[in-house]
């Protein structure tokens, strides 16, 4: 994606509200299950009712101190609750219960991946708060309801600093963000569901200077390229604007995805608009330094450490390494398969290939974790064991492995059942190379007369005449000897 900010450079932050895996909401017992029927997963807390108290669930806290001990924040000991005073038809008690001055989490970063290297994007706090609830608007304009299952599931706000230059860095921050969340089984990372969701604060400056220009958010965006998209296009038109003489405003606008452009929703708020203040009903946050260490210890392999052991350890090449880890269900798929055969590139082959197109197709991956796999990875394993064992060749792989799908048996009794096993004896193969060198002559004196190209001709029919089963290697050797005239 092409940028045209002629004599202006870009400025990009993000903003990610990301919702909290837990059973249930972050101020009371209500199921925070995404799904039910409206207003089924409500109580006094969170509809806000007078005179109820809020009463903080642990794991809440426990999730953010991973989050942010996964991106290398500091972990305060004492945060502090606050009311975020605004008024939305969804949020009937008038305020959020957020954190503002004191958030538990700080100063931290995540190194991002890119085509040509890795960036750093600083994280500038990590904090809790409650969520709203939904507004549903009726179709034809008559009426509005609201939904407040919602209302009080815990929400992480994950801050950036503006370290970003270009969408694809902002996308690629946020997959980073996502796959860290998702390893870290704390966030399902579903933008469509709104369990991840993202604003983008965007800003043009003329290129060599260090002041920030007039930031402007962008809301509604659902998917990984809208927010590439929408980033694109507004930092497009705020270039348009300020060469036409124009002006920006600090505003909040919307993403509109059937017309790919931004529109304005309102003057962009200042802190000072919302009235913070710490929350009476909730007291200081204190988290000791062995809970943190507690939670430390908990923490898994993470994206990084397990992309540089699949290089290091097992061989991998980083491609492979970067698509194998982009998800901690499909990384465990893959060791699951290497630890039932220790081929680990082959292994990588088979799932980068066959297994995740399948998972694609299938649309397995919509589910935060990928349960019914195609194949059993102790299955996948044993199918790589018979092809390293020259039990069959990988042209025969692929038809036993289509038989795996359709029946669900283990390789090795596939092939038993079919007869599909490598011939690896030199008679048989011999007499398919006369036959394919008689039937095709003038071929054999083309590459007998440099046409080296034509090898891989000869290879094909006699693999073909073969039905598939001769062993390649041998085919190889035995070939050149016969077209050397050996």
């Amino acid at each position: 994606m092409s940028l045209r900010l002629g004599n202006y450079e870009s400025v990009i932050g993000l903003e990610v509200h990301a919702e909290l895996l837990t059973a249930s909401k972050i101020f009371c017992g209500c199921s925070a299950a995404f799904g039910a029927p409206p207003n089924r997963h409500t109580c006094p807390v969170c509809l806000g009712m007078p005179g109820m108290l809020p009463v903080l669930n642990r794991r809440v806290v426990e999730f953010a101190v991973r989050a942010g001990l996964a991106t290398h924040c500091r972990i305060a000991p004492v945060s502090r609750w606050a009311r975020k005073n605004y008024f939305y038809p969804d949020l009937c008690k008038g305020y959020q219960i957020s954190q503002y001055e004191l958030p538990i989490c700080e100063a931290g970063w995540i190194d991002v991946p890119l085509e040509d290297g890795t960036k750093r994007v600083r994280l500038t706090r990590i904090h809790m708060e409650e969520d709203t609830g939904k507004n549903i608007h009726d179709a034809h304009g008559s009426a509005s309801l609201v939904d407040f299952n919602r209302s009080g599931v815990p929400l992480l706000e994950i801050v950036s600093e503006p370290d970003m230059t270009w969408p694809a860095e902002a996308g690629a921050y946020l997959r980073t963000l996502r796959s860290i969340l998702q390893y870290l089984q704390i966030c399902d990372g579903n933008m469509e569901e709104g369990s991840f969701r993202c604003d983008a604060n965007c800003s043009v400056r003329p290129r060599n200077t260090m002041a920030l220009g007039t930031k402007i958010e962008i809301k509604n965006m659902n998917s990984f390229r809208a927010v590439e998209r929408a980033i694109a296009y507004e930092l497009e038109r705020q270039v348009r604007v300020l060469e036409e003489g124009g002006t920006l405003v600090q505003e909040t606008r919307l993403w509109d995805p059937d017309r790919e452009e931004t529109r304005a929703m309102r003057s962009k708020e200042s802190a000072h608009d919302y009235r913070y203040f710490p929350d009476p009903d909730l007291p200081p946050l204190v988290v000791s330094a062995s809970f943190v260490e507690d939670v430390r210890r908990s923490l898994p392999e993470l994206p990084d450490a397990r992309r540089a052991r699949f290089v290091s350890v097992l061989g991998l090449p980083e491609y492979d390494a970067e698509v194998l880890t982009a998800r901690r269900d499909v990384a465990d798929y893959f060791e699951a398969v290497v630890t039932a055969h220790p081929n680990a590139k082959a292994a990588s082959n088979w799932v980068m290939g066959d297994i995740l197109r399948l998972v694609r197709e299938q649309k397995l991956d919509d589910a935060p974790v990928i349960e019914r796999w195609p194949v059993t990875a102790a299955h996948l394993g044993a199918l790589i064991a018979l092809i390293d064992g020259g039990t069959i060749s990988g042209k025969i792989a692929k038809t036993v492995f289509e038989e795996m799908l359709a029946c669900g048996d283990a390789p090795a009794a596939i092939v038993e059942r079919t007869g599909l096993v490598q011939v690896s004896d030199e008679g048989p193969i011999v007499a398919a190379i006369d036959q394919v060198l008689a039937a095709n002559g003038a071929k054999v004196e083309e590459y007998r007369g440099g046409k080296d190209k034509l090898f891989g001709f000869f290879v094909g029919q006699v693999m073909k005449a073969t039905g598939g089963k001769a062993n390649p290697g041998l085919v190889n050797a035995l070939l050149k000897k016969k077209l050397a005239g050996s």
